[in-house]
């Protein structure tokens, strides 16, 4: 049985294709030692606790790109794995308009024990895994946002997103079409602090890296997510090869 303090799991661990992709925000689930952070039931499975519909996203392009996928197994309320320990924001008291009472006023113990139980075994697995290629991968993360934010409607349905190398991004966005209304570093940018994972494991190794943000009405079936992570495995594909990286 899965400890509940598990941070993740690795999903097609010996997949050859050439894209490793991450999930950090895959799941709500919270501790039960933690008493739901005080939250409440709606709280505990809204936008704050994690990423609506990208874990179903994320597994169909696993599966279409023969994938590896490390994905997280506690909410983003506990910890969120795309931050570092040095961000206030990697244990919320607060997100958007949802308190977190079990996080309020937490030493630098407490924190440090949920970084210690969370992010590092998260990314000692990322580590691990890009580590063990012989290849140049790229690295993708999958996020989802919603589409009203501090009451105020979001009109772009995907988003491209980059670190410091925009290369990767732009030809993702231009090869993702007219279905959708997709822009680059939205609705989130790096100056956000939302690119961690992308500079600590990509650009830190010189590989090509992506953030793709998906509007969650979009994807909060399992059928439109299905058809989402199809879709975006294909932009995937042809934009590696747009780049030269791997063959469409």
């Amino acid at each position: 049985m899965r400890d509940e303090w598990t941070a993740f799991e690795v999903i097609r661990p010996d997949g050859a294709g050439p894209v490793v992709l991450v999930c950090e925000h895959a799941s709500a689930r919270i501790p039960s030692e933690l008493r739901d952070l005080g939250l409440s039931e709606a709280s505990r499975h809204s936008h704050a606790a994690w990423d609506i519909g990208a874990r179903d996203v994320v597994l169909a392009m696993s599966a279409a790109l023969d994938a590896p996928l490390v994905a997280g197994t506690i909410s983003r309320l506990v910890y969120d794995c795309n931050r570092p320990e040095t961000a206030p924001d990697a244990i919320p008291a607060l997100s958007e308009r949802h308190a977190v009472p079990g996080n309020e006023g937490l030493d630098a113990g407490a924190r440090r024990d949920r970084c210690v139980r969370i992010h590092d075994p998260f990314h000692a697995a990322l580590d691990a895994l890009l580590d063990g290629r012989t290849d140049r991968p790229a690295l993708v993360t999958v996020h989802s946002f919603t589409p009203v934010f501090h009451g105020r409607r979001r009109e772009v349905q995907l988003g491209f997103l980059s670190h410091s190398d925009d290369r990767f991004a732009r030809a993702a966005l231009a090869e993702a079409g007219t279905r959708h209304r997709a822009s680059l570093n939205a609705p989130y940018g790096p100056g956000d602090g939302v690119t961690y994972t992308l500079a600590r494991h990509g650009e830190a190794r010189g590989l090509p890296t992506l953030m793709i943000e998906i509007r969650n009405d979009l994807i909060d079936r399992p059928e439109t997510a299905a058809q989402m992570g199809s879709h975006l495995a294909t932009v995937l594909r042809r934009a590696l090869a747009a780049l030269g990286e791997a063959a469409a």
